[in-house]
């Protein structure tokens, strides 16, 4: 990647209690890019002191907000900087920030689509429940969107300028893990699908336990999703057209065993 590849990008880390390894993953986007936004989601520890001395544009909630709202501030954010398009990844350590410029290579050969870091490929690193869940949303959300996704769930993700504004628009209602999911679906009926990246599963020993609810989550998703379809009278031409395998594209070649 050359630096003019990053210009007018910016990464985006939501956080909520990330203490442990909010610094480390601000550290590996810096080395990355030079404009990266840490979220602190109303955090209750260390978060944003652990930040506090690197050069990253902090911006914090008093209360705690969800995801959604963390990432509509990071966006609101750095539209009005002139971005390009903004770099999603989770501030609990799932995400390595050296798949980075793999995702935004794929950006740049199709800057109209959102792309994902994929993780399902990697299904020895998965926990079963989870995997379970994510296949089980990505039919749903896949016909909604009228096209295949292979990671529904991944919050790895390139989202460019349009769809940015899309998900700060009206037609966007989501909250917490929901937005991720309905921002597809509706950047997708706007002339924006996905396109996917190979990444590793990654769940680090030392992170904190997710804050997704495979269970509880996953039935709001497909609670939202439901109502979408019924009113386009379930939209069979779009479930026909998501049956097919989602393309994924190869993403950063690993050292040594761990490489597949």
């Amino acid at each position: 990647m050359t630096t003019m590849d990053w210009q007018d990008v910016w990464i985006a880390i939501p956080a909520f209690n990330e203490e442990r390894t909010i610094r480390a993953l601000a550290q590996g986007a810096l080395q990355q890019c030079p404009r990266v936004i840490v979220v602190d989601d109303g955090s209750t520890d260390g978060t944003a002191a652990a930040v506090q001395d690197l050069p990253v544009s902090l911006l914090r909630h008093d209360v705690n907000l969800g995801k959604a709202a963390s990432l509509r501030t990071a966006f609101a954010f750095a539209l009005e900087r002139g971005a390009r398009c903004v770099i999603a990844f989770d501030g609990d350590g799932q995400h390595d920030p050296e798949d980075a410029p793999a995702l935004l290579a794929a950006w740049t050969g199709a800057p109209e689509r959102i792309v994902i870091g994929s993780r399902l490929h990697d299904r020895s690193q998965f926990p079963p429940a989870r995997y379970r869940a994510n296949r089980f949303a990505c039919f749903w959300i896949s016909w909604a969107a009228g096209h295949p996704i292979a990671d529904s769930q991944s919050g790895y993700r390139v989202y460019p300028r349009e769809v940015m504004r899309i998900a700060l628009g009206p037609r966007v209602h989501g909250t917490r893990f929901t937005f991720e999911s309905e921002i597809l679906i509706e950047a997708a009926q706007q002339g924006h699908p996905t396109l996917a990246v190979a990444i590793p599963g990654r769940y680090p020993a030392d992170a904190r336990p997710s804050h997704f609810r495979p269970v509880a989550d996953i039935t709001k998703i497909v609670i939202m999703v439901g109502g979408r379809l019924l009113r386009r009278g379930m939209a069979p031409l779009a479930l026909w057209r998501s049956l097919g395998p989602a393309p994924v594209l190869p993403g950063r070649t690993l050292p040594g065993p761990a490489s597949r």
